[in-house]
């Protein structure tokens, strides 16, 4: 008797809602390269404005640079992540084995962001005078 397939990996739809998704990760790891590397040029343009407008010089946008690296930074561990993830799954499924949901990506980039976003937040309340 020869063993039965999984309709799942028969099914075309599987891989290809696997690379829909794998997709989203990366347009989202792209997003935040991007984010990144405007929020860490922002302080080099608002020196420059500063210059420019002959205003006292604020050094204090060091800041923008470590959060815009810290966001490029995740961007790319975000994609390899995802790259690693959406392997593994391909290879389980050619394997015949139904990958089990881990949600440990998800939310180690939820919690880095939420803590990347209270430290821009506490920046700006005590910079804002």
């Amino acid at each position: 008797m020869e063993p039965k397939k999984s309709l799942i990996h028969e099914d075309p739809r599987v891989p290809l809602a696997a690379e829909r998704t794998f997709l989203a990760w990366i347009r989202t790891g792209l997003a935040l390269m991007g984010f990144g590397f405007v929020v860490a040029r922002f302080g080099l343009f608002l020196r420059e404005w500063s210059a420019a407008q002959n205003l006292d010089h604020h050094s204090g946008h060091g800041v923008s640079l470590w959060l815009g690296i810290a966001l490029v930074g995740l961007g790319v561990v975000l994609n390899l992540a995802a790259l690693i993830r959406y392997r593994r799954y391909l290879r389980q499924l050619a394997q015949g084995i139904i990958p089990e949901a881990k949600p440990s990506l998800e939310t180690a980039i939820a919690v880095t962001l939420a803590v990347i976003g209270v430290a821009a937040t506490i920046y700006l309340i005590f910079t804002a005078y």
